[in-house]
């Protein structure tokens, strides 16, 4: 455990996909991991933004992206993108087959209208 708060770099990711999402049949555009409990949830543009509900309502403040080949952290508290930082426990991705947006079979064909801003 490092001395960051918000940050246990020993937690595994909870799954490849959102987790409210998987729950209740939905879909998202990307994917971000807490860095703090491994919750998995989707961006602010996906219709359910759930990392940031994660974040309300536990309080973690650090994400990362959970999409392959990225490494960016975001901290909710002050608003600020980290280019990168401790890795995480792996997976450090969803893995590189699942598309974006997902996950296959969910996602509508008008996706790209439905999305937030």
């Amino acid at each position: 455990m490092t001395d960051i708060k918000g940050l246990d770099p020993s937690v595994p990711p909870s799954g490849d996909g959102c987790v409210e999402c998987d729950a209740a049949g939905g879909w998202w555009f990307h994917l971000r991991r807490c860095a703090q409990c491994g919750h998995v949830g989707c961006c602010d543009s996906s219709p359910g933004q759930h990392a940031t509900g994660h974040f309300r309502d536990s309080g973690h403040p650090l994400v990362q992206s959970f999409e392959p080949g990225e490494e960016w952290f975001w901290n909710f508290e002050t608003n600020e993108m980290f280019e990168a930082g401790p890795e995480l426990a792996a997976p450090v991705s969803h893995p590189a087959g699942q598309p974006a947006p997902g996950p296959e079979g969910r996602v509508p064909a008008d996706w790209a209208r439905t999305l937030r801003g």
